[in-house]
């Protein structure tokens, strides 16, 4: 997989995310009127959704947990290629006189860490539900 299939993943996950949030806006929305307008369900229904947003919200975290350890592996390793230029796909002798060469490790963990996807994970972004809508449920 190469890194624009990565960045183009890591877009289309951010727009279903957006649309899971807007789905449960519009429901919460209307489980306010209902409930506002009489409905002794919707108040019930209304903290059953308040309750799968956090569920949804936990899992979004965790996501986020997940590939922020991925991308501070590839960093690890991207550090320790640079300390070991023999390793990391560059010629040479381990004393000296290395030349990088095209691709290789390097070129792959570099790749990844400057793509839209690595640089929005190193900076914290996520998905999320986030506590606005969690709280504007009820």
């Amino acid at each position: 997989m190469d890194i624009q299939t990565i960045d183009q993943q890591y877009q289309q996950l951010q727009t279903q995310d957006q649309q899971v949030a807007q789905a449960l806006q519009t429901l919460a929305g209307k489980l306010q009127s209902a409930a506002q307008g009489g409905d002794n369900s919707a108040r019930e229904w209304l903290l059953d959704l308040r309750e799968a947003a956090l569920t949804i919200q936990a899992e979004q975290q965790q996501t986020t947990a997940l590939l922020q350890a991925i991308h501070g592996m590839w960093q690890n390793q991207a550090q320790q290629a640079a300390a070991n230029p023999v390793m990391a796909g560059f010629g040479g002798t381990p004393t000296g006189g290395a030349h990088p060469q095209q691709g290789g490790l390097m070129g792959a963990l570099g790749g990844f860490l400057n793509s839209g996807f690595g640089r929005a994970i190193e900076m914290g972004a996520g998905f999320g539900i986030g506590d606005d809508l969690i709280n504007s449920i009820l």
